[in-house]
């Protein structure tokens, strides 16, 4: 399968040997598109030995966002003089015809990847996206455009770059959720590492599992539950039931008001059940619903009322 990202990478024009005849073109020009990291080595060096294979590591992992170049200092001393290098191994980042981050020595390979990651932050703004950043637009339009399919290769394929990209991760995990694959999706994010579920997007997609689990079956029962309350407005369990029923239905701001109305009459009910299932669907909306701002607002409210 042609891989989707960028229509392939080519591992030759990621990483290349430069001279100072080349530098421009390979450097300057290129980081005007591409982030463009430069590492001077030389042959004697046994530090260059060590840093140079897990940059090329990590840039290949990076699947086109960043390039590499290697300059050879006994071969091209001007450049080397120019950029001041007094000690090798030296990286420089260059973005936007720009030098913007550096360091000298060699580093682990978890330092490598922090180093790579500012980069490409101070690049956002000085050079065009990334391919990793054009494969998730056009996974985001496909699943707008309910091509769930094509959605998920475009996903998987970036997962095979980076994987640990949460957005991807977010997003693989909930196309299969809307493909009505839930046990993939829980399977999935089941190999995931405690610290990356814990980040905004992949706890937003855990939640609404959780929901969907729990509101499953119960859109039918709605009509019963609205009979129970009829006939008595304090049957808290009825009114929970009713919350993930109208979720189930998708009438979430209706669930949110059934939850405080009933954190209002009995906080405590069944271990602070209310607030509790008010939390989870803040996390399966996410951080940036306007409804859930409004509705944490409504809940503290009534918590220090």
């Amino acid at each position: 399968m042609e891989s989707l990202i960028g229509g392939g990478v080519d591992a030759a024009d990621l990483i290349k040997d430069v001279t100072t005849a080349t530098f421009m073109a390979d450097v300057i020009e290129a980081s005007k598109t591409t982030p463009v990291i430069v590492d001077f080595w030389a042959p004697w060096c046994g530090p260059c030995k060590q840093l140079g294979p897990m940059i090329e590591k990590v840039v290949t992992e990076a699947a086109g966002a960043v390039k590499l170049v290697k300059i050879n200092i006994d071969e091209n001393q001007e450049i080397a003089q120019q950029m001041r290098v007094q000690s090798i191994p030296a990286v420089f980042a260059f973005a936007g015809g720009q030098p913007v981050d550096g360091f000298a020595g060699a580093l682990p390979e978890s330092q490598i990847k922090q180093f790579l990651d500012r980069v490409l932050r101070a690049s956002k703004d000085k050079t065009g996206p990334s391919p990793i950043d054009e494969a998730m637009e056009k996974a985001t339009v496909a699943t707008e455009a309910g091509d769930l399919d094509t959605a998920k290769a475009i996903y998987s394929e970036v997962l095979k770059h980076q994987a640990e990209n949460v957005s991807a991760i977010a997003g693989f995990a909930s196309v299969l959720h809307a493909k009505g694959e839930t046990d993939a999706a829980r399977e999935f994010l089941a190999g995931v590492s405690d610290k990356l579920k814990e980040e905004p997007e992949i706890k937003s997609v855990l939640a609404s599992l959780d929901l969907a689990e729990k509101a499953g079956g119960a859109q039918a029962d709605m009509e019963p539950l609205r009979q129970r309350l009829a006939a008595d407005v304090n049957d808290h369990q009825a009114r929970f039931d009713l919350a993930l029923a109208l979720y189930a239905s998708s009438d979430v701001e209706a669930a949110i008001d059934e939850l405080l109305t009933l954190f209002s009459c009995n906080r405590a009910w069944n271990d602070d059940a209310a607030r509790k299932q008010l939390i989870e669907i803040f996390d399966a909306l996410g951080p940036e619903s306007e409804l859930v701002a409004d509705s944490r607002r409504r809940l503290s409210t009534l918590m220090f009322a």
